[in-house]
């Protein structure tokens, strides 16, 4: 059976589904395990996402990842992530980095857990919950998977939790350009070195209210761009953000969101071609987000236009 330090790993389930002419029927499921209860467990499949009841499975097991990344290529992507959310407060516990931020943001306020601690992973994770206790917060810590199989097989034996499962995606910025096709019936994306106060209340919406800290964060880059889009009376109806870093220049984005009235109507594909077009002036040729898994809608999006996932990552937190 699994167990939790198989959450991010691709396993085969083979469940139960019923009982015909005295002989049990089953059926099985590949793919990427992303939750395991004491009740149930929860696959992503190629057709989507699969709860299944501990009950109805007969064996379940790891199966070998259809295609891994190499550790450094993860631990660069990684970096250049980290780079592009830049926590105010940041410090090193060998490879691995300790964020703070005021609690605005998972990415900026965990422990990102690649590369060597410079230590046993026992005392590296003592250090992370005495780091984290001296600056008043609680303590998490990023793992990406599967890279950091043994941290989270640690921290489920110390007994933290997991949030949602979060897709690391990736596209060639080519290929998302190619993906997106030439719309002159829609509002024009307008590109700024600053986000302005209405950018900033657009992204509270969906934030929560943006201490100093989320502030720093956001335009914290030396490459740095905030995307909008008004209708026709002026009024603000999609933004985002691209920051290009890392030695590789690869353009992350992220805070894409569209008001409620704009959506479905191509938008959202607009911005990431404006970000796009905006990161190939500057030497980018390859693009990421994070996404959690369990936002079907923005998965589908990024699908449509061209991105894959690279890598998962996991934000674990330790028991209160």
């Amino acid at each position: 059976m699994l167990r939790r330090q198989d959450v991010g790993h691709r396993v085969v389930v083979r469940r139960i589904v019923g009982v015909s002419q005295d002989r049990t029927l089953y059926s099985d499921a590949l793919g990427e395990l992303v939750d395991l209860t004491e009740t149930d467990l929860t696959i992503a499949t190629e057709k989507g996402t699969l709860r299944v009841p501990l009950q109805e499975v007969h064996r379940a097991k790891r199966v070998p990842a259809a295609r891994r990344p190499p550790a450094a290529e993860v631990i660069g992507l990684e970096l250049a992530a980290n780079d592009a959310w830049p926590a105010p407060i940041q410090s090193r516990l060998g490879g691995w980095i300790l964020r703070a931020a005021g609690n605005w943001t998972g990415r900026a306020n965990s422990a990102l857990a690649v590369g060597d601690p410079d230590r046993p992973l026992e005392a590296a994770i003592d250090a992370v919950q005495q780091w984290y206790a001296a600056h008043g917060q609680q303590p998490l810590i990023n793992a990406p998977m599967p890279l950091a199989a043994p941290v989270n097989a640690a921290l489920d034996e110390r007994g933290w939790t997991a949030r949602p499962l979060t897709l690391v995606q990736t596209v060639p910025v080519p290929a998302l350009l190619a993906a997106i096709p030439a719309r002159g019936d829609l509002p024009p994306v307008e590109l700024a070195d600053a986000p302005g106060d209405d950018w900033f209340a657009m992204v509270a919406e969906h934030k929560g209210t943006l201490p100093a800290a989320a502030e720093r964060i956001l335009t914290g880059v030396p490459e740095v761009v905030f995307a909008r889009v008004r209708d026709a009376d002026g009024d603000l109806i999609a933004v985002a953000r691209g920051a290009v870093t890392g030695p590789r220049r690869w353009l992350g984005i992220s805070l894409l969101q569209t008001a409620p009235p704009a959506r479905r109507r191509g938008i959202a594909q607009q911005v990431l071609g404006g970000l796009a077009q905006w990161a190939t002036q500057r030497g980018s040729t390859r693009a990421y987000l994070q996404v959690e898994e369990r936002n079907a809608a923005a998965v589908a999006l990024y699908g449509r236009v061209g991105f894959s996932t690279h890598h998962t990552y996991l934000t674990r937190e330790a028991p209160l």
